[in-house]
């Protein structure tokens, strides 16, 4: 098969109604290097980054409740900043550049994705739409 580790895929597809940042940025533990009283910041296998992680809201409505929030990793050699928040929402949006997905079976037998990406920013303003034309005739123009 050609598909082997991280499966690379558009923010969209991930989160298509987009996403807000709903905890800190945080070094992941590496458990296996870590020591009573001395943490070890785990690193990425492939690339031997360091992996920082975030929660994040997904905005899909047809979410379950329970399953809104995720961890997204974050592979960077220095602790990612999120973007600033914006007046009047009460979490801040954010993307994420260079997606990749893992499949795993989790702890109850259920698949699972782990989401890896390598870069955190602000949202991309929308396109604006082209302005429509208006159609409707008014007594006016009908004269």
């Amino acid at each position: 098969m050609a598909l082997q580790g991280p499966i690379p895929v558009g923010f969209d597809m991930v989160f298509p109604h987009g996403c807000y940042v709903v905890g800190e940025v945080e070094p992941v533990k590496d458990f296996d290097a870590s020591t009573n009283g001395r943490f070890v910041q785990s690193r990425d296998k492939q690339s031997g980054e360091l992996v920082w992680q975030v929660a994040v809201m997904d905005a899909d409505p047809t979410v379950k409740p329970g399953q809104k929030t995720v961890a997204v990793k974050i592979l960077a050699p220095v602790q990612p900043v999120p973007p600033a928040p914006m007046p009047g929402l009460p979490f801040t949006p954010v993307e994420f550049d260079h997606v990749t997905v893992t499949p795993y079976v989790n702890g109850t037998g259920r698949l699972a994705y782990s989401i890896k990406v390598r870069a955190m920013r602000a949202p991309r303003s929308a396109a604006t739409p082209a302005p429509t034309k208006n159609t409707a005739t008014t007594a006016k123009d009908a004269a």
